[in-house]
């Protein structure tokens, strides 16, 4: 999460509140106007407090028009009904609530099916947060299991994690947190993730895993999964050394089983060991929502799950919290049930080829260069054309903002520093309809944006939206 501090005036302002929100207290007249940074001294009416919140809600963006994130933003009436009936039910509380935790067991049969481990009945799995909570588990699973391939060596030896510099922050988290050290493989050229022989060539005994990623942050491409195991089987032919793959597919997991099947990229490969992927991304659920599975009982190693019984019946748990509501893992459920394999096909192909098209049109403006057309995740990347000089992709980002289009732009990492992209997600509920209004309102903007003296938006921290 963010982190926050908190005001510098201590003098602060209150809300303001408007006469006709306010009902009636129990000591007569209106609702004072209560601060925004500490508790008010007196309740206010249910409706007053919801008012306030609810009018400084109206000024975020639409959600519907961020193209910047992956996470689902809509789903349908019914399974807002299901969350809101599960919204208090705690998911750690099995014996409480045992047909929601029967569900959970569902979707991780579903994954293990879906992914093709060899055994799907010897498939670990859990729900989690997010992919982010999801990646941590996986790494410490990789951890301990060198910890304890090397337990003549450990602690002495430093464990590494060799994965590309595209990776996801939460990657560089688990390292920070779990003192591993990242051993990355920059991008070089046309080259915008991660090279299975120069992934190789950082392993050594202490390396723990390398990290795959099924569709990038950076620009929605896919890593060669099975190109990297192949290496890594190399690897061992030539020094014995036994290194393990985790894929996270925190997009690409809910998009590959359905629109790239004959991409071998799971458990079909032998060396993958475990895959996380995000329900609430192409998994098509609200946020909140993760999963992590291993490819059987000897990938996760037992010690890591802890058994608790004080809230009745013997519960493993293996997370980084504990209380979490039941509520998405319903929604997943919901969702599984609902459509199916063809109905995910059905949505993950039509996300695909509206940024198909839309990555089109936008090369046909004539100003911008493609990195990626869309074809793998439904993402694509873009950069100005090579002649473009009187502004940059964040001055297009500023612009697309005030029209209510959240367009992220960025600097991609070593050693392609010196490229600033945009990059389109897009997402179930993005239709072709808005497409072509996105492409209406880049289209108008561009007038404008040629006419300036040079780019405006030089401070990049500045350009690239909110910060605290």
């Amino acid at each position: 999460m963010s982190l926050h501090r908190g005001p510098r005036d201590p003098d602060e302002r209150h809300l303001s509140v408007n006469p006709f929100y306010g009902e009636a207290n129990p000591v007569g007249g209106m609702a004072d106007a209560p601060p925004t940074h500490r508790l008010p001294d007196a309740p206010l009416a249910p409706s007053t407090a919801y008012q306030l919140v609810h009018d400084e809600l109206m000024l975020d963006g639409n959600s519907r028009l961020n193209l910047a994130t992956f996470v689902t933003t809509w789903m349908e009436p019914q399974a807002d009904v299901l969350m809101a009936e599960c919204r208090d039910k705690n998911m750690i509380d099995k014996d409480e609530y045992p047909r929601t935790a029967e569900l959970e067991r569902r979707c991780v049969a579903m994954l293990a099916d879906l992914w093709h481990a060899p055994d799907p009945a010897a498939a670990v799995g859990c729900s989690t947060t997010g992919s982010s909570e999801a990646c941590m588990l996986a790494g410490m699973a990789l951890k301990r299991r060198w910890a304890k391939r090397n337990a003549d060596r450990y602690p002495g030896a430093r464990p590494n994690l060799v994965m590309g510099i595209n990776v996801q922050v939460c990657w560089d988290k688990f390292c920070n947190f779990w003192e591993v050290e990242p051993r990355l493989v920059p991008m070089e050229g046309e080259r915008f993730h991660l090279d299975p022989q120069a992934a190789a060539e950082l392993c050594d005994e202490n390396t723990i895993g390398v990290v795959g990623i099924l569709g990038s942050t950076f620009d929605g491409s896919y890593e060669p999964i099975a190109e990297l195991c192949a290496a890594l089987d190399a690897l061992q032919g030539r020094t014995g050394l036994d290194v393990p793959v985790h894929v996270d597919g925190a997009s690409g997991a809910m998009v590959a089983p359905f629109l790239d099947e004959d991409l071998e990229w799971d458990f079909r490969l032998p060396r993958v060991a475990s895959i996380n992927t995000s329900g609430h991304k192409y998994g098509l659920v609200y946020p909140g929502v993760g999963w992590a599975l291993w490819r059987d009982a000897e990938a996760l190693p037992e010690e890591l799950v802890f058994r608790v019984n004080y809230l009745g019946g013997d519960m493993p748990t293996f997370a980084l919290n504990f209380s979490r509501p039941g509520a998405q893992v319903v929604a997943q459920y919901y969702s599984f049930l609902r459509l199916g394999r063809q109905g995910y096909r059905a949505v993950q192909q039509t996300a695909r080829d509206v940024a198909g098209r839309l990555a089109r049109a936008v090369e046909k403006l004539g100003d911008f260069r493609l990195l990626t057309r869309g074809d793998q995740l439904p993402v694509f990347a873009f950069t100005t054309a090579p002649d473009v000089r009187a502004y940059d992709v964040f001055d297009v980002s500023r612009r697309m903002r005030e029209t209510g289009w959240l367009v992220p732009a960025y600097t991609f990492p070593p050693h392609r520093q010196d490229l600033s992209v945009l990059r389109v997600v897009c997402r179930n509920g993005f239709s072709a309809d808005l497409a072509e209004l996105f492409v209406a309102d880049l289209s108008r903007a561009l007038p404008e944006l040629r006419r300036q003296p040079h780019p405006f938006t030089r401070d990049r921290e500045a350009a690239t939206g909110f910060h605290h």
